[in-house]
């Protein structure tokens, strides 16, 4: 394909590669090369769930979350759905369900996250990492879908991830 340029840092790569097009033209394109990721809806209860509340750097504040994060390599993506449910929240699933996987941003990065739900959730010890700042929200499902169509749920991955959950299992 010829040549690629990378930039590494510290969590991602950045790559620019020259690429054929479907349509024959050829053109070089940016994107970000990422592992994979994985996040979980906690259920507490039938219709209890647990966000997390995170401060993102990026996003200049704290925001509302489900716990997430990037795969390690040749981690299955339910293997670090049950991880980083532990290490965000203190807390370890009995069962896991995938409900799905989205492409996050298909524009500018290959990453996709694997979309889990956990229950029979038994407590843990936390494991936070030296960057995370995160409290945990316990709340209904009801109030946390309120809360996505009120844009206070502003993250993609946890909106999507709490219509599926409520779409597969709300009401027990």
């Amino acid at each position: 394909m010829g040549e690629r340029r990378v930039q590494r840092g510290a969590q991602f790569t950045l790559v620019t590669e020259p690429v054929s097009l479907p349509n024959g033209r050829r053109v070089d394109l940016d994107f970000v090369e990422h592992p994979g990721a994985a996040a979980v809806v906690p259920f507490l209860g039938a219709d209890e769930i647990l966000m997390i509340r995170q401060y993102r750097f990026v996003t200049g504040g704290e925001i509302y979350e489900i716990p997430a994060g990037k795969l390690d390599p040749g981690e299955a993506p339910e293997a670090c759905a049950a991880r980083e449910l532990v290490e965000e929240t203190g807390y370890r699933a009995g069962r896991i369900q995938r409900l799905g996987s989205i492409w996050t941003s298909p524009g500018f990065t290959n990453e996709i996250i694997h979309l889990y739900a956990a229950f029979d959730l038994e407590k843990a010890e936390q494991q936070l990492e030296p960057d995370e700042i995160i409290e945990l929200v316990p709340m209904s499902l009801t109030q946390a879908l309120s809360l996505t169509r009120e844009c206070e749920v502003f993250d993609a991955k946890t909106a999507i991830a709490l219509m599926w959950a409520a779409d597969q299992f709300q009401g027990g």
